[in-house]
């Protein structure tokens, strides 16, 4: 079993990375130990409050890279050290007969060399699927500048993998990690995508990437602006097919003179996360979002930021309408817009079936009109004033009640 204290080292260094959502791979148990299945693989959380979803774990982060915003970077000074593919994968079967975990999120510094790192990832998973036969989902962590058959090869093995870009430009990957490139990141996402593609259209048997892959932005380490970022974003969704685009707001766990001083702000990574589900599922585009290419608001969220830039289209009534510009009302959500589509076919919607619809009427009733009713504000400048001050006091309760969990966290815990 592995040792404790290199247990302790390698879970601690991958706290790091957000990008590891259980979730998407519709794989089934084809006879062994675990589920892949989204059903069968829930989050939980134990009373000190941490998901056992997944055991996140480095391979190694002893690494010979030099990213200056990593903390496992070659000259930082920090404890090292390295498991074996056999540790790893007993230490997830322990972990699983015990109930602790459902799945594992496995990732790695680049050791030795990108070809052998790799080489050991890929034997971990082999081992998890052939010898322990364990059907659980894993998530994988590519190594750039790896050799294309072992990721291939691993492609077939795991639920899920990932190349994080890290930086949303080449310039600043030039600058804080000197040793990668936006093409060395990008080409293997490029061609994981084709196999599985390739894999799909030839209906083989077997699994490669049934959740498909995802990537990891920093946000505030470097220059970009949110309009920047999105963009990015949205190349790699329609490009790349990517499932998700996870954004990881700058936190200074390293010193550098290269890197800010100062954390940025949950709030920023909070609005991008809001706009990238405009780019998923709303039908917005990354220019329409942020249409000077600059930082998304703080005071508002995306969708009424655009909405009060586009006040001529309102109000729309929610009778007539088509999806696509439902859509676009603030305080209308994807669930809600075809709710109305759907029951609009047997009646005329007023602002009581709304509210029955949980169409948040705060937000909307400024944008829209039903059966020619209208119960907003036609003043830009105070619609502007009011969904402001919704948007303060819902951080307020937000924060209230995290203020409220961790007392009551403490109180069961006996820390007060």
């Amino acid at each position: 079993m592995i040792a404790e204290e290199k247990l302790k080292i390698l879970t601690e260094s991958a706290k790091y990375d957000v990008s590891c959502s259980s979730s998407g791979s519709k794989r089934k148990n084809g006879g062994g130990i675990g589920n892949g299945y989204p059903a069968g693989c829930c989050h939980s959380f134990t009373p000190d409050g941490r998901c056992i979803s997944l055991l996140k774990i480095l391979l190694s982060n002893d690494c010979i890279f030099n990213c200056r915003y990593c903390p496992s970077r070659r000259d930082a000074d920090c404890p090292r050290a390295t498991a074996t593919p056999e540790e790893v994968s007993e230490l997830v079967i322990d972990f699983y007969k015990r109930n602790y975990i459902e799945g594992l999120f496995l990732s790695s510094a680049v050791h030795i060399s990108p070809d052998e790192t790799m080489e050991k990832l890929l034997l971990t998973v082999k081992k998890l699927r052939r010898e322990y036969n364990f059907h659980g989902y894993i998530h994988l962590k590519g190594i750039p500048y790896a050799d294309r058959a072992l990721t291939e090869e691993a492609a077939r093995y795991v639920d899920r993998m990932s190349y994080n870009l890290e930086l949303p430009s080449e310039e600043s990957l030039r600058l804080l990690a000197p040793q990668k490139s936006k093409e060395a990141l990008l080409r293997p996402m490029k061609e994981l995508q084709k196999s599985r593609l390739v894999f799909t259209a030839e209906k083989r048997k077997g699994l490669f990437l049934p959740a498909g892959q995802t990537t990891q932005l920093i946000v505030g380490a470097s220059p970009e602006t949110d309009g920047h970022i999105l963009r990015l974003t949205q190349s790699l969704y329609r490009g790349i097919g990517l499932k998700r685009v996870y954004y990881s707001s700058y936190v200074p766990v390293v010193h550098d003179a290269l890197l800010p001083e100062k954390p940025v702000g949950e709030r920023r990574e909070h609005r991008l996360y809001q706009a990238d589900w405009l780019l998923r599922f709303y039908g917005f585009s990354a220019e329409e979002i942020v249409e000077s290419g600059g930082n998304l608001s703080l005071e508002l969220d995306p969708k009424c930021a655009w909405a009060l830039r586009n006040m001529q289209i309102f109000p729309v009534e929610v009778n007539t309408a088509p999806l696509e510009l439902l859509l676009r009302v603030p305080g209308i959500g994807a669930r809600s817009a075809y709710k109305i589509l759907e029951a609009r076919r047997y009646t005329r919607l007023n602002f009581e079936h709304l509210a029955k619809m949980r169409v948040v009427l705060k937000r909307a009733r400024h944008f829209v009109t039903a059966g020619g009713k209208f119960f907003g504000n036609a003043n830009p400048a105070a619609v502007r004033g009011l969904l402001t001050a919704g948007e303060e006091k819902k951080n307020a309760e937000q924060l209230s009640l995290f203020s409220d969990a961790e007392t009551a966290l403490s109180a069961h815990t006996g820390e007060l």
